[in-house]
């Protein structure tokens, strides 16, 4: 089985898209499939990725034609979708593929299309249902109150919609991490901090600034930063001083959740991880379309919501890691999350897409 990927990253993407693409192409190599990447200015770090794991890198050249334009995130695609689907149907050349996978805020159903004559069928994965797909599944791994609503003029008929987080993308340790995992018992003595895989305006450093001004010592804090951290060097010196462990670019990133009492962190992919080791969260939305999961995960009691983070300064965000520190919030917020994430996700998409051992 030949599987092809659509998807970029970079310090205004971030990573989220292309690591969970990574990890469902590592779950497809297992069942005897090939993947290949079709990127654009893939970060070096990045390929290094892929060649370690064995999936091929189909890069795309610089697009000449300007962005359309008519999508939120339109910029993000560096050139127009009818130039991008030119690039991506001569790096497949003669390659025919069983899937194509499409992770990419800026491409839709305009992309989709034209792309069908080099795939059987076509798998995207949106998460802020804003445009229209032409695509035989949708998944948004996401939670929201109207979770089925919100795609419901978007999709063609014949395409089957994978929707909330039973179906999260999450490496194949959370099972095992998931089924070892018990709830809080409500005492927070360890502190879990990631802000995502870029953390571009460095919302890691105003979370340390918020402990600085919360009324609580002898915390013992895990913060976890991305290769491409802005602010990497200071932040690990600031740590250094303060005695926090940092980790950066770690692939021990599920065992640090686990090992914590309470966690602090952006919204996305991170939410469903923490969630499937019963980690409860205070979470800080960095990007605008991570605001309506924040707020409908917190109205369930999964998470805390402190806001959106150019919003939240040091010293509100010092008074809602105050409020989290409830222990009998700790508690039930910590089965709600063991609750509403198993970490069985990939293996039902896989069965959507008929790839079995």
């Amino acid at each position: 089985m030949h599987i092809a990927f659509r998807v970029d990253a970079s310090r205004q993407i971030g990573t989220g898209h292309f690591m969970r693409c990574l990890t469902l192409a590592d779950a497809l190599k297992e069942r005897g499939a090939s993947s290949g990447f079709l990127s654009r200015n893939l970060p070096k770090h990045l390929r290094g990725l892929l060649d370690l794991r064995g999936h091929a890198l189909l890069p795309l050249a610089p697009g000449d034609d300007a962005p359309d334009g008519d999508l939120l995130h339109s910029t993000w695609l560096g050139t127009s979708q009818q130039a991008d689907a030119q690039n991506c149907l001569g790096a497949l050349r003669e390659m025919r593929c069983d899937w194509l996978v499409v992770d990419h805020y800026a491409l839709d159903g305009r992309w989709e299309t034209p792309l069908r004559q080099k795939a059987d069928k076509i798998f995207a994965i949106d998460d802020i249902a804003d445009r229209n797909h032409d695509c035989d599944l949708l998944l948004d791994q996401n939670y929201y109150a109207d979770m089925h609503g919100r795609y419901r003029e978007r999709l063609p008929k014949s395409c089957t919609p994978l929707l909330g987080p039973k179906y999260a993308i999450l490496r194949k340790e959370f099972i095992n991490l998931h089924a070892n995992s018990r709830p809080r018992p409500g005492h927070v003595e360890r502190v879990f901090i990631f802000l995502g895989g870029v953390d571009l305006d460095n919302y890691t450093g105003v979370v340390m600034r918020a402990l600085d001004n919360f009324r609580r010592k002898n915390l013992s804090v895990d913060i976890v930063l991305g290769a491409q951290h802005p602010c990497r060097k200071e932040i690990c010196g600031e740590c250094e001083r303060k005695q926090y462990s940092v980790h950066v670019q770690t692939d021990r990133i599920g065992e640090l959740m686990k090992a914590a009492d309470l966690g602090i962190g952006a919204g996305g992919s991170s939410t469903w991880e923490r969630c499937a080791v019963g980690l409860p969260t205070l979470v800080v939305a960095v990007a605008a379309n991570q605001i309506p999961t924040a707020i409908d995960t917190a109205k369930i009691g999964a998470t805390n919501y402190a806001g959106c983070a150019g919003d939240v300064s040091a010293e509100l965000l010092a008074q809602e890691i105050d409020r989290s520190f409830d222990s009998s919030w700790i508690n039930r917020a910590s089965r709600f999350c063991l609750d509403l994430v198993d970490a069985l996700g990939v293996q039902r998409i896989l069965e959507q897409m008929k790839c079995y051992e």
